[in-house]
């Protein structure tokens, strides 16, 4: 005979060796409507309960993403919601913090948040870090070395605290919706994806709860405990806002029109070149002007990668960029074109610009135009901390890029105000000269020796090149010898270098 009874003792042997129970039967199956089953939504509940649930604990580390920018909503309402909880001494890990975040000053004198890991800081909360309101420093990543710390365990996230503008009741959430009830939209949520990932804990927060399956999604239910809906999670308008601007300032439409010489003539201006640009104005006005030579010789890019704009998507809709891959959408055009365009797509954090990714993105990137806050004569940038000693910016992807393409260029005017771009040494050093290849001012175009080769097509094509040292020296000659700033003895801030290593460290300003 051969029954199941006949085969009980072989089973339960079978089960003693691969260290297994025995199948002891299941529980009735259920039958509602899977319909109904969902939209009761197991895992949809309120912002105190989704944080009780995660077994969040004083000293942890919670993170955010900025894909709403100037417009966003979430970390100030969930760090107020965890300090009326009566947490402290929690890690602020989001993938940047602007002037919109004010409000956790008063979260950090409190004891609610004692340690900040973050790309850059902005506004009055980046004014009482520099004067040392924090005990423990900041600590400054690029975006690719976010994505590489959290994927490694440097960077260990306890909660992620994650907005979305539609999810439905099992966590599926994406950066847009196609609900009628739509209320925000931000595009790709790029660096909200490695949080999903890796940490312990997702909660989603959205304002567009929607109809399982809401496909096609960013962030997958697989990685999500808990769905909290809330009356917004962002104003959209305001994702343009701040470093994000399409200038106007004939300075910078000077330099854009330079950068897009430096481009045309540099040897990459070729069929099927990859191009991204930073978020200053200048360099974000670039593209603009390489359009008409593409059109000219009848070239077109293979890729823009990066925050993606509504002038990169307005050139690959002409046919004159054959796909986007957005890891910020930088505006709403960029968002809706992410929602509707299959040749438009998404990308992580890791995925774009992770050091120790071989498939990252930027390891395929020919030309990236960059900006800066100073430049000095070894072609170091600093785009974190002002002349002034003040933090006042973000460290973004500029390493990552200009360290990974084939043409890295930086826009700067020599001056801003009575403050030099151009000096003998960055007050803080974020992208090292080797990644560096050209500078580019209103009063001439500097060159890194270590490519002569860029050097020579320029001057073939009649740029004004100059030495970097000559531009310094200007700028001295204008400005005269600038005052030694007041730095203490505290570090307020440490500098990560997209690899892992310590770059710098910045001081506090006693002034």
């Amino acid at each position: 005979m051969n029954s199941i009874k006949d085969r009980a003792a072989l089973i339960s042997e079978a089960a003693a060796r691969m260290g297994k129970e025995t199948f002891k039967g299941t529980a009735d199956k259920n039958t509602m409507a899977r319909t109904e089953l969902t939209a009761g939504g197991a895992k949809v509940t309120t912002l105190e309960e989704a944080i009780r649930k995660a077994g969040l604990k004083d000293g942890m580390t919670i993170s955010f993403h900025h894909h709403f920018r100037g417009g966003d909503k979430v970390i100030n309402m969930v760090v107020a919601k965890l300090a009326e909880m009566g947490f402290k001494n929690l890690h602020l890990a989001s993938s940047s913090l602007i002037d919109v975040h004010e409000p956790l000053i008063e979260h950090i004198k409190a004891g609610v948040i004692t340690k900040i890991s973050t790309s850059g800081l902005r506004g009055k909360l980046a004014n009482e870090i520099s004067h040392g309101i924090m005990q423990e420093p900041v600590i400054f990543r690029s975006h690719g070395g976010r994505g590489s710390a959290i994927a490694n365990g440097d960077l260990k996230i306890d909660v992620a605290f994650l907005g979305a503008s539609s999810a439905d009741p099992m966590g599926n959430a994406c950066g847009y919706s196609r609900s009628e009830n739509a209320k925000s939209i931000c595009g790709s949520l790029g660096y909200a994806l490695p949080d999903a990932q890796y940490a312990k804990h997702v909660i989603i927060l959205t304002d567009d709860l929607v109809a399982y399956p809401n496909t096609p999604y960013s962030i997958s239910e697989r990685n999500v405990e808990s769905v909290v809906v809330v009356d917004s999670v962002g104003d959209s308008s305001k994702i343009s806002s701040g470093a994000i601007r399409d200038t106007k300032n004939p300075r910078d439409i000077l330099l854009a029109k330079q950068a897009a010489k430096v481009i045309i003539n540099s040897g990459y201006f070729k069929q099927g070149f990859s191009i991204q640009t930073g978020s200053g104005g200048a360099s974000l006005a670039a593209v603009k002007y390489i359009r008409q030579s593409m059109i000219d010789q009848g070239i077109t890019a293979s890729f823009a990668l990066g925050g993606i704009t509504a002038h990169m998507v307005k050139m690959h809709e002409e046919g004159l960029i054959d796909r986007l891959i957005d890891v910020q959408s930088f505006d709403k055009v960029a968002a809706e074109s992410l929602k509707s365009d299959p040749m438009h797509q998404e990308v992580s954090a890791n995925e774009y610009a992770s050091f120790d990714e071989a498939g990252s993105a930027t390891h395929s990137l020919d030309i990236v135009i960059l900006s800066a806050l100073e430049v000095d004569v070894d072609f170091n940038v600093n785009v974190l901390v002002g002349s002034d000693g003040i933090i006042r910016g973000a460290i973004g992807g500029h390493p990552d890029t200009a360290g990974d393409s084939a043409l890295s260029i930086i826009v700067c005017p020599l001056l801003r105000g009575r403050i030099p771009c151009v000096v003998d040494e960055v007050t803080t050093h974020i992208t090292p000269g080797s990644s560096v290849d050209v500078v580019v001012t209103e009063y001439g175009i500097a060159v890194n020796p270590r490519r002569p080769e860029i050097k020579e097509r320029l001057e073939k094509a009649g740029l004004n090149i100059v030495d970097i040292h000559s531009l310094k020296d200007r700028a001295k000659s204008i400005i005269g010898e600038a005052a030694p700033l007041p730095f203490g003895d505290k570090v307020v801030g440490i500098v990560m270098n997209r690899d892992g290593s310590v770059m710098d460290v910045i001081k506090n300003i006693t002034e």
